[in-house]
């Protein structure tokens, strides 16, 4: 296959991606939050780490 191929699939091969959060220590699906947990977890701003180099 070569990489200009796209691939398409018919919505009954799809598959619903389960988001995982680590929460208090135990990592658990975002499914399971009530929404007002959901709302607060799509919500989050992700870290980003920027990689400085310093003269020394």
């Amino acid at each position: 296959m070569s990489n200009n191929t796209s691939v398409v699939l018919r919505e009954e091969e799809r598959q619903r991606c389960e988001i995982w959060t680590r929460v208090m220590g135990y990592h658990r699906p975002v499914s399971s939050f009530n929404p007002g947990k959901q709302s607060e977890h799509s919500e989050r701003k992700h870290f980003v780490e920027c990689l400085e180099i310093r003269p020394q």
